[in-house]
């Protein structure tokens, strides 16, 4: 305790002298303004939202970490401050010759450090009391905050702080120019911010300038997450800055030669780099989601899949250069950090993955024209020369298409950016990137790519040989997207399942566990009506989707089930659509059937019908089914069309003595019964054209289609419940702001006017009697 005590009693000097003068002040009132600004910009924006009649979910987060979220625009503007408090700490007794009275004095070099950096500290408190002013607001103004994730960014803004003052401590103890000391301490936080750029191509050095890199610490801790790697990173960084500043004073003190000090500098830099790379491995880091809904931990699902995984996993990107989407950009070894935080979530639960990267160069299929216009005349390996040229990159890490050939064929992955997950036991299964705007795969597809590596997911069948809809083929009509399209974020092989096309020629096999069954054209023979009831009887599921004029064909089928395709087709008076272009609304028993379907009635997302017919199941009952109506049309306007069959040049008029009915329709459902000691499971649809290629990938103004919701709803039902792996996680409380428009207002002036000016007159009175002392 004796030692400490001086240091305390130089802290208290250091923050008097601060506070009698005007910068403190100035520094603190600027900076309570700057908040308040940014504070109420964001808040009132919640409230203007909820004032014009819009739900508001994840308020918390929203307003400290979300766009343009307070917290995050402080720890973009702190760096401004704290250069101005740490420019006079020891500069400023270097300039006036105090510092003689203090090498004079008991005082050691290092408690002169350690009492100049506690007088930080302490100030570092009063800004974030400033920010948690806002805290307390929030708290007594959002209904349910999250008060532990608004307390992880306090946290990791302190510490941001900390690490700022004690490099400004460490750059006023080489110069007695303040303005030199201020000067040098935004340079060297800007070099910070900019190392993890620097010799990103070379191995060792890249993991160790990416973790020397202060650029966005604190951001984790805003977004609720408390890393070890992270905590550690401050106080390391802390260490380091007041460990140099006490050698520096050493060195000024004794008249140390240049190069023992020198020394003494590289040790310690060396000594910290070392803690900090040892801090960053995955094996030796621990984690605290502060948030409410643990909305940066892998969900329950994938922790149970990831966990199941014994043995070690290996996951190698393959990189081509020519990749027609560009996509090597991911995957180049100065972007290899970047890349590896998308999966910190999986090295969180397995710290024994490995990453691995292949870099090659092949035409890629469909590119050839492109690849000629950009490089004209030019052989492959001259246009890889030429691009890895362009981005300064080493062409010999670009493997040959032979040597790509001679230990993988990529061929079928049509030579994209692809990551191969393999485990030590040998089961492979590739990852891939998306042809849409997120691009990478989230939770839900990497969870499902490891549960194809833990467990035997089930196989879907598509049936062939009677004009059905094509699972292979790449037109409108058919199924290849939704199936194994493999850019598609929800197709079926990037979810989990593999498929096959099955003949009726001989027996269903027993893998196979759903069969897709989709505009029949032409009816079963008796052979093959009987293989496929063998596989009903058995309990297989199915999925059958009919059409309009096919209801002879696929009535045969469905009727065993007590359902029927209704006759007709559906159609609806529409100013902007054809008549029989159908939009169906998701029932009130569709958001208790599944998850997904849910966010449909939430998000009022429809699914489109460009031709259906009605379902009917009056008879499902007294087979044993259990009945749930899935998807109906509009209750007023929708009948069934018996006469018109010309829907571009004929009129359609509602005639009831033609047998035509103006009700609402159902147009997809799922039945259910207990058979051979299990559940079967079975959809129906009347159109086969709501999960088509063209049908999956059309946009039309007004309509907030969601097809694809069809595909991942029904067969995350038909596979029990296996795939697509549900990533839901619970709803966020806080939903709510107590807070009106006019309350609003009032609340502006008091942060921004108020506030700041009782600080002003405080300081003022301050200075005033100290004048008068």
């Amino acid at each position: 305790m004796k030692k400490l005590r001086p240091i305390y009693k130089l802290a208290c000097t250091e923050l008097q002298t601060l506070f009698f003068s005007p910068i403190a002040w100035l520094i603190l009132i600027v900076f309570t303004i700057q908040v308040a600004v940014a504070f109420t910009d964001v808040f009132g924006e919640r409230v203007r939202t909820q004032s014009l009649g819009y739900g508001l979910s994840n308020v918390t987060l929203n307003v400290y970490a979300g766009w343009k979220g307070l917290f995050l625009q402080v720890q973009n503007y702190l760096y401004l401050y704290i250069p101005l408090l740490t420019m006079g700490l020891i500069s400023r007794e270097y300039n006036s010759g105090s510092i003689k009275l203090l090498y004079s004095s008991p005082l050691t070099n290092s408690q002169i450090v350690l009492g100049k950096y506690l007088s930080m500290i302490i100030y570092a408190l009063v800004m974030i009391g400033i920010l948690a002013l806002f805290a307390i607001f929030s708290i007594c103004t959002i209904q349910h905050a999250d008060i532990p994730a608004i307390l992880s960014g306090l946290l990791g803004l302190y510490l941001l702080i900390c690490a700022y003052a004690a490099i400004g401590l460490f750059m006023s103890s080489i110069t007695s120019y303040q303005v030199v000391a201020a000067i040098g301490t935004f340079a060297m936080l800007y070099i910070l911010n900019a190392v993890s750029t620097l010799w990103q191509d070379i191995a060792f050095v890249r993991d160790l300038t990416y973790w020397l890199s202060i650029s966005g610490r604190a951001d984790e801790f805003i977004r609720g997450l408390i890393c070890s790697e992270d905590v550690l990173y401050f106080i390391i960084v802390m260490a380091l800055f007041l460990a140099l500043s006490i050698i520096r004073l050493k060195a000024a003190r004794q008249k140390a030669r240049f190069s023992v000090t020198f020394g003494k500098y590289a040790a310690v830099v060396a000594g910290a780099l070392l803690l900090g790379y040892l801090s960053s491995r995955p094996q030796l880091m621990s984690y605290y989601d502060a948030t409410r809904t643990k909305a940066n931990t892998l969900t329950p699902n994938s922790q149970d899949i990831v966990a199941r995984m014994d043995g070690g996993l290996t996951i190698t990107t393959y990189v081509n250069i020519l990749d027609e989407q560009n996509n090597y950009w991911y995957g180049l070894p100065r972007n290899v950090n970047q890349d590896l935080d998308r999966f910190k979530q999986y090295t969180r639960f397995k710290p024994e993955i490995k990453m691995k990267y292949y870099y090659y160069y092949h035409p890629a299929p469909g590119n050839a024209e492109a690849l000629e216009k950009q490089f004209p005349g030019m052989t492959d390996r001259e246009r890889m020369v030429k691009t890895t040229t362009i981005f300064r990159l080493d062409s010999t890490l670009f493997h040959r298409p032979e040597e790509l050939k001679a230990i993988i064929d990529l061929e079928p992955e049509g030579y994209r950016f692809v990551r191969l997950l393999e485990r030590e036991n040998g089961q492979k299964t590739f990852l891939r990137v998306f042809d849409d705007i997120y691009h990478h795969p989230f939770e839900s597809e990497i969870s499902a790519a490891f549960k194809r590596l833990v467990m035997e997911l089930p196989k879907v069948g598509f049936l062939k040989g009677h004009g059905e809809r094509d699972c292979i083929r790449e037109g409108d009509r058919d199924y290849n997207r939704f199936a194994q399209d493999k850019p598609f974020r929800y197709s079926l092989i990037n979810n989990g399942f593999d498929f096959e096309e099955v003949s009726l020629d001989q027996d269903i096999p027993e893998k196979i566990k759903i069969m897709v069954i989709a505009d029949m054209r032409n009816p079963l023979t008796p052979e093959e009506n009987e293989r496929l009831n063998r596989y009903i009887e058995r309990g297989g599921n199915l999925l059958i989707a009919g059409e309009p004029r096919r209801q002879e064909v696929m009535n045969p089928l469905v009727e065993q089930f007590g359902v029927q395709f209704l006759p007709g087709r559906l159609v609806k008076l529409s100013e902007n659509f054809q008549p029989d272009f159908i939009i169906n609304r998701p029932t009130n028993q569709a958001g208790d059937f599944s998850y997904i379907l849910k966010q449909m009635i939430d998000y009022e997302q429809v699914a489109t019908m460009p031709s259906a017919t009605g379902l009917s199941y009056t008879n499902a009952a007294e087979r044993g089914f259990t009945v749930t109506p899935l998807f109906t049309c509009d209750s007023t306007g929708t009948w069934n069309e018996m006469e018109t069959t010309d829907f571009v040049d004929d009129t359609v008029r509602y005639n009831p003595a033609a047998g035509e009915v103006e009700q609402p329709y159902v147009t997809m459902l799922a039945m259910s019964r207990p058979i051979n000691g299990k559940e079967q499971k079975i959809i129906i649809l009347g159109d086969a054209d709501c999960l088509s290629n063209g049908e999956i990938s059309i946009s039309r103004k007004n309509v907030r289609a969601s097809n694809y919701s069809l595909i991942q709803s029904s067969f995350y039902w038909l596979s029990d419940e296996e795939v697509p792996i549900n990533v839901t996680r619970p709803k966020t409380t806080d939903r709510k702001v107590f807070v009106s428009m006019d309350a609003m207002y009032w609340w502006k002036i008091f942060w921004i006017g108020f506030v700041p000016a009782v600080m002003l007159f405080f300081s003022l009175f301050i200075w005033i009697r100290r004048r008068g002392k």
